[in-house]
């Protein structure tokens, strides 16, 4: 059993794509301050927003996970998102990508999907 417990945390190709990208133009900005590069800085904070940006859009395109948790079966974070297709129910980020889109969700059933039960024997 992890420290965190049997809970889904959300691991993602959007996420770690994102992360990454944003741990990156944060280290570089940090480097180039060190380095007194004030071009270097606003290179590495110019990367921070275009990480939001790839994150968002690998989410549209089925590589990040909707809103709540995930069945056990889907939590690898190689698996694909098959409803971002329609659009996610409350999320944010399909509302803002359209109306096509936002109302396509909006009409989408929620999903049924809930919190595994906590283990009683630890």
């Amino acid at each position: 059993m992890s420290a965190h417990g049997h809970v889904d945390l959300g691991h993602t190709v959007a996420g770690w794509t994102g992360t990454a990208l944003a741990l990156l133009g944060s280290t570089g900005a940090g480097l180039a301050l060190c380095l007194a590069w004030a071009p270097g800085v606003w290179l590495g904070l110019s990367l921070v927003p275009l990480a939001g940006l790839v994150t968002w859009l690998l989410h549209l395109v089925g590589w990040g996970k909707p809103s709540g948790p995930r069945p056990a079966a889907e939590w690898d974070w190689r698996v694909r998102d098959t409803a971002a297709r329609t659009g996610h129910a409350n999320c944010l980020g399909c509302r803002v990508s359209g109306p096509k889109r936002a109302a396509a969700a909006a009409l989408a059933p929620r999903s049924a999907a809930s919190l595994p039960a906590g283990d009683s024997s630890a």
